[in-house]
């Protein structure tokens, strides 16, 4: 007996907040929502390890286009570090390298702590999905390869001490994209001189983003196909934090097609910055402004909602 044939793939553009469960991979989940929706196109905007859950915003169709806006935004996490442990993947899943005695208190972490605020360097894990080479880190890592990982900026904007169970920590913690939170659990363990790893992990937010009105898989399965649809969000909310520009009919054909066009008015202080830009029926896509002409970086596909009107004038 042959398999059932999958139906057709069809497009479909907006965001979707996705509540994913934890030992599920990204991709996994990702190739999940791809099939309920029976989408052409998917790509989530940050990769939560499988050990993690909470949010991972999956982006559909033209959404895919404009991910790279959401990537860049500050995420924030609850954190569950576990003292006196140092594991090989610096998390739960690791196999144990030491095990040392925890002689901490709540004022000894909370100092601790106020010293990981602000830009750092962090070197990233050897057990992450960077690529050295053209091959992940860890592949390289499970065959006992040392291999360079330059240590990397990032920002730790806010971290706060929710519960303190020894040996167990639970932290909300505010960051910036790049940030390995298992990475700063074991940093953390080694300035308080008994090593840690990362127990648990959940995404709570993700640029403006939350956790809360997110779906799970489940729900989503267990939905009509216009319910399902109803949850995504316009693509237009990956670019809502920049400066908006609209641009009459006439304009917004060139720009569809890749041209700079002229700006009649330019609001001082708007020069040379990252404009969304908008056209009669929605979002046309972003672009640079120089000099009184727009200068597109990221443009909506061709037959978008938001492009029909705009092509046909062209």
């Amino acid at each position: 007996m042959s398999a059932p044939r999958r139906p057709p793939r069809r497009r479909v553009d907006g965001v979707l907040l996705l509540d994913k469960p934890a030992h599920l991979s990204s991709n996994a989940a990702l190739q999940r929502v791809r099939r309920l929706y029976g989408a052409e196109k998917a790509g989530h905007a940050g990769t939560l390890d499988p050990l993690a859950s909470g949010l991972l915003p999956i982006c559909l169709g033209a959404a895919t286009r404009f991910a790279q806006f959401l990537l860049d935004a500050r995420k924030r996490y609850v954190a569950t570090v576990r003292f006196g442990i140092t594991t090989t993947t610096q998390d739960a899943e690791g196999e144990v390298v030491l095990a040392r005695p925890v002689a901490l208190d709540r004022e000894a972490l909370a100092a601790a702590l106020s010293r990981f605020l602000g830009p750092q360097m962090q070197t990233p894990p050897a057990h992450s999905a960077l690529k050295f080479e053209g091959r992940p880190y860890y592949e390289y890592a499970r065959r006992g390869i040392e291999i360079p990982r330059a240590p990397r900026e990032v920002t730790i904007h806010a971290w706060r001490l929710l519960e303190w169970s020894p040996p167990d920590a639970t932290l909300d913690v505010e960051c910036s994209k790049g940030t390995y939170v298992r990475t700063l659990a074991a940093d953390l363990g080694e300035a308080l001189g008994c090593g840690a790893h990362l127990a648990a992990l959940r995404r709570t937010a993700s640029g403006g983003f939350d956790v809360a009105d997110a779906a799970t898989l489940d729900a989503l399965a267990a939905m009509s196909d216009e319910a399902r649809t109803a949850l995504l969000r316009p693509v237009s909310i990956l670019v809502a934090h920049l400066p908006r520009l609209d641009l009459a009919a006439t304009e917004a054909a060139g720009f569809l097609q890749g041209r700079a066009v002229a700006v009649p008015v330019i609001t001082e202080g708007r020069d040379a910055r990252l404009h969304a830009v908008f056209g009669p029926d929605g979002l046309l896509g972003v672009a640079d402004v120089r000099e009184g002409l727009v200068h597109p970086r990221r443009v909506m596909p061709a037959g978008s909602p938001s492009t029909r009107r705009s092509e046909a004038a062209a």
